[in-house]
């Protein structure tokens, strides 16, 4: 298809999987640069590869949640727009919201029992190389319910220590006034920021953002 053939990787952790989009790249005329079971193996070699773009799961060892797309933010950081497709079971709404949120492009998420047509996949490939953007219709469903009341997505107990942290209680009190351990805080306050799309690497403070984020929804 690809009259200057592009170089791709595949990072997917099921063998029959893996192997079979390496078939399918190949036979539309891609080359496939490397074929990884986990995001750590296609880590190390990437600096020995020259690519155009990765094929990337979502659910990967070692705790088959979202490493995949915190392979994809952390790679488009160090190189931006850098062509990623997620092609996943799953549509994981926080990291993909930070995937998508610079606007650039060369971005792609699709889920993989809705892709019907291999031309489409192949479409997909090449838009996102060129610098499209292509989404599954679920996925941007679901990004935009996310994003439109996170809040809604906390549990009861998240929603008594977010308004504890709106009080300006600190772990040890939030625990006390709770009656819970202060690493059950803990956890619960990283789900709080995690669900709000509060990552380690921005710079405000994400305790002073999840409050706000409170404020505005009460």
């Amino acid at each position: 298809m690809s009259k200057h053939p592009q170089q791709i990787a595949i990072v997917e952790d099921s063998v029959l999987l893996r192997e079979g989009l390496v078939r399918l790249i190949e036979e539309a005329g891609f080359i496939v640069a490397g074929a990884f079971a986990d995001g750590d193996e296609f880590t190390q070699a990437l600096p020995t590869l020259e690519l155009d773009l990765v094929v990337m799961d979502v659910r990967m060892p070692p705790t088959f949640t979202d490493e995949g797309l915190k392979v994809a933010i952390a790679l488009r950081q160090e190189r931006p727009k850098f062509p990623v497709l997620i092609l996943s079971q799953f549509v994981e709404s926080l990291y993909a919201q930070e995937l998508f949120a610079d606007g650039q492009g060369f971005v792609g998420y699709l889920l993989k029992d809705r892709v019907v047509a291999i031309d489409a996949f192949y479409e997909a490939i090449e838009r996102i190389v060129s610098g499209g953007t292509v989404l599954d219709p679920e996925v941007v469903s679901t990004l935009l319910k996310a994003r439109q009341d996170p809040l809604q997505s906390l549990t009861p107990r998240e929603r008594d220590v977010m308004g504890a942290m709106a009080e300006g209680l600190t772990n040890a009190a939030i625990a006390r006034r709770f009656d819970i351990g202060a690493g059950t805080v803990e956890k619960h306050i990283s789900t709080i920021f995690s669900k709000l799309g509060l990552f380690d690497d921005q710079q405000e403070h994400r305790r002073v953002l999840a409050v706000l984020a409170w404020l505005r929804g009460h």
